[in-house]
């Protein structure tokens, strides 16, 4: 059997393979990694059992698996506040603010509605490092002495924090948005109801789709992995902005007022060079990952700003980000970490911040977001081939012929799959047609040198 955590918590087919009872399982072995019988107990203000915060995007199956998730916590022995359907950035931020042990989010992202996943999150609200996550594994069904009586954990619901949490976002923004018409794109998810609020509030004008979920429908056809409607509708609206969230809303997208797209670079971009300018990019540095776009690297490089580049996965930026002390990084697809306010990728976090650049500025986001050129960038996932094999020396030749005849107007990745036996051919070229041409050539290599 393989590790069971994946790069984002455990997922998989609600009921087939992420089922109520290693849903509870899950959640036993937790409680006896991450909580503490000495811990702070927000629930009761003193010294007490440990605190456990659940929170679940609107999916159905989120319904049994959350019952199971707060069953096991609660026969452990954890006080559990139930938050109900809130971001997975909510619920990192109300493990902080509520003094809790844990938190524990039930979601599978951007995937269909059939998939599901259970992510926890530690004390202060961070990811778990794979050590902490193997030892959950590692106690998956061991023997435990259960608690009885008054020892056993209390349920409460707390849904009225989502308030809470608005109103921290909102606080983290120094600029109203009066005058800026936003089109919301919620993924039909976890963002519904308080991504529209806290916009009102801040008083742009908001029309939204994709906000009534039926617990069926979360990321069909909307959200930041489909944009074509929304780029219809911001077009047609004559909006000025446009902002797609994914199904948990720990990321997003952007479309400006002529439709076309402002991915994560772009966004990184802006808020980079804004916080530089007014002198709170700590380090004058930004995190991103090895694809990250050549153009967003070039473009803040001639405004003096420094890149570190990690591999990809918001984790891997994460940690670079607090290894250096860093407040800003992210990825293309549009997670985007800003350390001073949060402790994880949040979509609405980073829009309100984006359209309040947008404000300040008094200048359109697509004027914005030219201060990077995308460079044509070709991916090729050459299948069915040995990824140990991806240094082979017939290959690592072809690559270096590759990068000579690109010089500084491109660069070549080569990565193996971290998970199926594949590797995948990344060009980046002032052309596009030079981008797929080379491409296509080392994924040839590929196939032939890394059987």
């Amino acid at each position: 059997m393989g590790r069971l955590f994946g790069t984002d918590g455990v997922r998989g087919v609600a009921g087939r393979d992420l089922t109520a009872e290693l849903a509870m399982d899950l959640s036993v072995a937790a409680a006896h990694v991450l909580g503490d019988a000495g811990a702070f107990s927000a629930s009761v203000g003193r010294r007490g059992r440990p605190v456990a915060v659940v929170g679940r995007d609107p999916r159905a199956s989120g319904e049994f698996l959350e019952a199971a998730v707060v069953a096991g916590l609660a026969s452990s022995g954890v006080d559990v506040l139930r938050l109900g359907v809130l971001p997975t950035p909510a619920v990192a931020y109300l493990t902080t603010a509520l003094r809790a042990d844990m938190g524990v989010m039930i979601s599978a992202s951007h995937n269909p509605a059939p998939d599901n996943g259970i992510k926890f999150l530690a004390r202060g609200g961070y990811k778990l490092p794979d050590a902490v996550e193997n030892e959950i594994e590692q106690r998956l069904g061991e023997k435990w002495e259960r608690p009885v009586g008054a020892s056993v954990g209390r349920v409460r619901e707390a849904y009225g924090e989502a308030d809470r949490y608005v109103s921290h976002v909102l606080s983290t923004v120094d600029c109203r948005l009066d005058g800026l018409n936003v089109v919301l794109d919620c993924a039909h998810g976890a963002a519904h109801m308080v991504a529209p609020e806290a916009l009102l509030r801040a008083g742009a004008t908001v029309e939204t789709i994709g906000a009534r979920p039926d617990g069926l429908n979360i990321n069909a056809g909307v959200g930041s992995t489909h944009l074509d409607k929304l780029q219809q509708i911001v077009v047609s609206r004559n909006a000025d902005v446009g902002i797609a969230y994914d199904g948990d809303a720990d990321r997003c997208l952007a479309v400006s007022h002529t439709g076309e797209v402002v991915d994560g670079d772009q966004i990184m971009a802006v808020l980079a060079m804004a916080m530089h300018t007014e002198g709170s990019l700590v380090g004058d540095t930004v995190v991103a990952t090895v694809m990250s776009n050549l153009g967003f690297k070039l473009a803040l490089k001639s405004a003096g700003i420094d890149v570190v580049e990690t591999a990809v996965g918001d984790r891997y930026v994460l940690e670079a980000m607090r290894a250096g002390g860093y407040n800003l990084g992210g990825e293309q697809s549009g997670h985007v970490l800003m350390l001073d306010h949060a402790t994880t990728g949040d979509g609405l976090l980073t829009s309100l911040h984006l359209l309040a650049v947008v404000a300040r500025a008094k200048k359109s986001l697509a004027e914005l977001a030219s201060v990077m050129t995308r460079l044509p960038q070709v991916l090729v996932n050459v299948k069915d081939v040995d990824r140990a094999k991806a240094s082979a020396p017939e290959l690592a030749t072809a690559v270096a012929a590759a990068e000579s005849e690109l010089g500084e107007t491109g660069r070549v990745l080569i990565r193996p799959s971290g998970t199926e036996p594949m590797i995948r051919v990344m060009v980046e070229a002032a052309s596009a047609e030079q981008a797929e041409q080379l491409a296509g050539r080392l994924a040839e290599v590929v196939r032939t040198a890394c059987v």
